[in-house]
């Protein structure tokens, strides 16, 4: 049965596979307008969506890391108006590494991807979201300090864990949001960064992510929630 069309409009960074392109496919689904950004038209598989979505899909190319780059999509999009902001990215490292191990570059390399590049994009692309909208970031249950108890995949965590300071201090500097501003837990899930062995398909997390992300809708203020809705401890 194909949806009702809807007058929503999502803007989602980082959508070419994974919980991303996932992401993309469960909103259009719904019937929203998507506009996707792939990091690399080569690898990603957005454009096979094209097709069957009655032309509510758009795509741009940006790879977050380049601010330069962040800056331009912005610009393409000065016109645009979205009620939903969500930005998913995550690299990792060697599972085997500890913080004793990694080496300099690699640290870099995933605490760049992980945390400084998402909370530059929220920074260049919040004015594009309505006052009523939702601005939201792809985390992970690992970023939570609390629940941290066997200290495995720690660079992953610490990168995780820095985001969800930084979009705290974001929601400290904006106390008088009126949007819903969230941190997103999608739960262990088979895909390349989450592997094999995962607990969740996709099928799983995403639609149940989605849930989540929509019943916040006009509640101001940051939340850090798995995909279920339950709150997840800093």
């Amino acid at each position: 049965m194909s949806p009702l069309w809807s007058s929503k409009k999502l803007l989602l960074i980082g959508a070419s596979r994974g919980l991303g392109f996932a992401l993309a496919e469960e909103y259009l689904k719904r019937g929203w307008h998507v506009m996707a950004t792939e990091r690399d038209r080569s690898t990603s598989k957005l454009a096979n969506l094209l097709g069957a979505c009655d032309g509510r899909l758009e795509i741009e190319t940006v790879d977050i890391v380049y601010s330069d780059q962040v800056a331009a999509l912005r610009a393409r999009l000065a016109s645009r108006k979205f009620d939903l902001l969500f930005v998913n990215a995550g690299v990792k490292n060697d599972d085997r590494e500890t913080i004793a191990d990694v080496s300099t570059d690699e640290f870099i390399r995933v605490m760049v991807t992980n945390a400084l590049s998402p909370m530059r994009v929220i920074e260049a692309l919040q004015d594009l979201v309505l006052p009523s909208g939702t601005i939201g970031i792809m985390s992970s249950g690992q970023g939570s300090i609390f629940n941290n108890e066997n200290g495995r995949h720690e660079l992953y965590r610490g990168s995780k864990a820095a985001l969800n300071m930084f979009m705290r201090s974001f929601a400290a500097r904006h106390a008088n949001d009126p949007r819903a501003l969230l941190l997103m837990a999608p739960g262990w899930v088979r895909t390349d960064l989450g592997g094999p062995q995962a607990r969740l398909s996709i099928g799983e997390s995403i639609p149940n992510l989605a849930n989540t992300i929509d019943s916040q809708a006009g509640k101001a203020g940051l939340q850090y929630l798995d995909y279920l809705g339950r709150k997840v401890p800093w």
